[in-house]
């Protein structure tokens, strides 16, 4: 039903999760620097409603410092790097305008949030 797309740390995974428990069949995938999406999701023949989720740079920076902490990973500095951060959002952004995807901003948004957003998204869809 729906494929939910963003950069590492924009609670692709725990809105997934519950979208599901709902019944909605959700995927997502990440986006990550110098990688190409799935093929099928640029092309104009897939039927599941595609979202682009993301969040403020300042506020991502702060969830990836806390996890690498967290799970004492060796990532590779630029995972927590503003700058790069900051550019990872922004090719989103362009990514999500350039095929006319619907986003949410997810920076201060609880996963029930998102989720009640995906869904009005999903009506307006499916009403058309």
């Amino acid at each position: 039903d729906v494929v939910l797309l963003g950069v590492s740390r924009t609670s692709k995974t725990p809105t997934s999760i519950y979208l599901a428990n709902r019944g909605y069949k959700t995927t997502n995938i990440p986006l990550v620097p110098n990688q190409k999406l799935p093929e099928i999701l640029t092309t104009n023949d897939q039927k599941s409603c595609i979202i682009g989720l993301f969040a403020e740079p300042n506020r991502l920076s702060d969830i990836r410092r806390n996890r690498v902490a967290l799970m004492q990973e060796n990532r590779s500095s630029n995972y927590t790097d503003i700058g790069a951060i900051e550019k990872e959002v922004e090719e989103s952004k362009n990514l999500f305008k350039k095929y006319n995807w619907p986003t949410i901003d997810v920076t201060r948004k609880s996963v029930e949030e998102t989720a009640a957003s995906i869904i009005k998204i999903l009506e307006i869809k499916k009403n058309k």
